[in-house]
């Protein structure tokens, strides 16, 4: 069973502890999904994939020109994020080939 590191906030019964148990050791094709029927296409129409995720930033020393960066600052309040974006439009083109 696999441990969490997070504390329930109400405790479980033994008996509800042993019936998790046996649904954890359950293989994928018995477990019985009648009551939670799965998503119908058009539910997703209007997902939108990775809206949360929020990537690690890491802080770095890198030299760039002093005339690019002016270029940026000059386009006003957060030019860092535009720097960034613009390598990552960059990095997601090289990806596809």
């Amino acid at each position: 069973m696999r441990k969490h590191t997070k504390q329930a906030s109400v405790e479980l019964t033994t008996s509800q502890a042993a019936e998790i148990k046996a649904l954890q050791a359950l293989p994928d094709n018995q477990i019985d999904y009648s009551d939670a029927p799965g998503a119908m296409p058009e539910e997703w129409r209007d997902a939108v994939v990775g809206k949360f995720y929020r990537p690690i930033k890491q802080q770095l020393t890198l030299r760039i020109d002093a005339d690019v960066v002016d270029w940026f600052k000059r386009q006003g309040k957060g030019y860092q994020t535009r720097i960034n974006e613009l390598l990552r439009e960059v990095m997601k083109k090289e990806a596809k080939h």
